[in-house]
């Protein structure tokens, strides 16, 4: 799909309308929406969606398993989990494949902002309008209009009405 060499989009990949690329990405079996820009050294691997209108900046891995909904900030570094207790070997000694083991989910909902150098455990939702401070490591759900911070992050205050 990408004539930049130093872009790699498998041609199952499901692009929105005006998506724009920095340079060396790698997107495989995944969805991006419309009007999403995708910052450089960027990896979104298959059954990972993305939704319209957000921001993934560089050096950001996606794994499967994660669906991040529209108008979602993804700041530099931003780390995602999908299994809880990863192991390199299967039980007779052997690599693990794909059947050794079970993609656990993580959903990020609309207006979200993660913070640049944050890990975001499997098994959780950040939700909407939720910001989670640079560096935070997310172990459990944070609720919507929250901000969270820290390790493990915990939430220290709502976001104010504007309305």
């Amino acid at each position: 799909m990408s004539e930049n060499p130093f872009v790699v989009i498998a041609p199952d990949v499901k692009l929105g309308k005006n998506v724009r690329f920095s340079k060396f990405i790698n997107l495989y079996g995944c969805s991006i929406g419309d009007n999403t820009k995708i910052g450089a050294f960027v990896e979104i691997q298959k059954n990972a969606h993305v939704g319209a209108n957000c921001k993934i900046s560089s050096h950001t891995f996606i794994c499967e398993g994660v669906t991040i909904e529209d108008d979602v900030f993804v700041g530099h570094n931003v780390a995602f989990i999908n299994d809880t207790y990863p192991r390199a070997t299967a039980e007779g000694g052997a690599l693990q494949t794909e059947a050794d083991w079970k993609v656990e989910y993580t959903r990020v909902k609309r207006g979200a902002s993660i913070g640049s150098g944050s890990t975001i455990l499997a098994n959780l939702s950040i939700g909407e309008n939720a910001i989670i401070g640079a560096g935070s490591v997310v172990t459990k759900d944070v609720p919507a209009n929250a901000i969270a911070a820290g390790n493990p992050a915990r939430v220290l205050r709502r976001i104010e009405d504007k309305g």
